[in-house]
């Protein structure tokens, strides 16, 4: 860990902190350390105070992760399925770098979450904004028997396991939008981003990648293109452990994906169309080649969204959806 980041969790409890005491704990200079703090306020875009006589100390605390924490939170059976988890201060994206760990033999049930992320990635080429300490950026490897054509449907099993991961933890009026989104009130809550190989007939990996907004600073928020909402806006980031949402998230995840596999999606349908935020509206689907209209009519055993058009009901298992306009 270098020395920008010890630094940090030094002070990462909002209490104030000498300079004399914190160059003593990390075995530098007072310059040293006063440099440092530069670099976290302009590398990691962290407001710190400074007061002369007292010290120096964060504007709010951070609850950094920890990976004890994280897995002594989870039940038993679940937590022997971790085969490990890796905690970054800063990575380029949770996904790519389990990813490159999938390509190079890494096991099931392998877990990558980060505290930043440098190049975080959402659907259709987007940037997800990954400010350090303030949500939650977590990624599962998963391999799979079946082979890649069969594992559509991952993406709503993920969207299941957020919400209620997020029911879980008490937080209300949440709902999914297909196929990988979890809104409140139409602002997005989390998202999801699948990312899969494998041989034509099978086996086959998947790394499924989440993330959760806890609390975007207004900085971080000026570079997001949608409407968004996050956990310090509904229940209050104080309310919700970073390291309980983690373990949590882990727990339904890796149960939702262990029943995808003995069963499909099948099973998961009926629940999947309770939270559905747009089931029954006219919406439009849009996707590289075109855009189509009709009325939302759920969701098929593959995880196909469902529009009926003109009375005949088709199914379609990719783009992007958008309430139809009224206008």
């Amino acid at each position: 860990m270098n020395n920008r980041f010890r630094l940090l969790r030094l002070i990462a409890d909002g209490s104030f902190h000498s300079g004399e005491a914190l160059a003593g704990a990390m075995g530098v200079s007072r310059t040293a350390v006063w440099k440092q703090l530069q670099v976290l306020r302009e590398d990691l875009d962290l407001e710190v105070f400074a007061v002369s006589g007292r010290g120096y100390r964060l504007a709010r605390p951070l609850e950094l992760l920890q990976s004890q924490r994280i897995l002594s939170a989870l039940n038993p059976e679940v937590r022997d399925r971790v085969a490990r988890l890796d905690i970054h201060e800063r990575v380029d994206s949770t996904n790519t770098w389990l990813m490159r760990q999938a390509a190079a033999g890494a096991p099931s049930g392998s877990v990558c979450v980060a505290e930043q992320q440098t190049a975080g990635k959402g659907r259709r080429g987007r940037t997800w904004v990954s400010p350090y300490g303030s949500n939650i950026y977590l990624s599962v490897l998963w391999r799979s028997a079946r082979p890649p054509v069969q594992l559509s449907g991952l993406s709503l099993v993920a969207g299941l396991a957020t919400q209620r991961t997020l029911r879980a933890l008490g937080v209300e009026g949440t709902g999914l939008k297909w196929p990988n989104d979890v809104l409140h009130e139409g602002r997005k809550l989390a998202g999801l981003l699948l990312e899969i190989a494998g041989e034509a007939q099978g086996p086959s990996h998947v790394v499924v990648g989440i993330g959760v907004n806890v609390r975007i600073p207004e900085r971080s928020a000026q570079a997001i293109d949608q409407p968004w909402v996050d956990l310090d806006t509904l229940v209050g980031s104080e309310a919700i452990s970073r390291n309980q949402l983690a373990s949590v998230l882990i727990e339904q995840l890796l149960g939702a994906l262990d029943r995808f596999e003995r069963s499909g999606m099948q099973p998961l349908i009926k629940e999947w169309q309770q939270h559905d935020c747009l089931l029954g509206q006219g919406v439009v689907l849009h996707s590289p080649q075109n855009s189509v209209e009709g009325i939302h009519r759920g969701i098929d055993a593959n995880g196909a969204i469902l529009l009926e058009q003109a009375g005949v009901v088709r199914s379609y298992h990719a783009g992007e959806l958008s309430l139809r306009s009224k206008g």
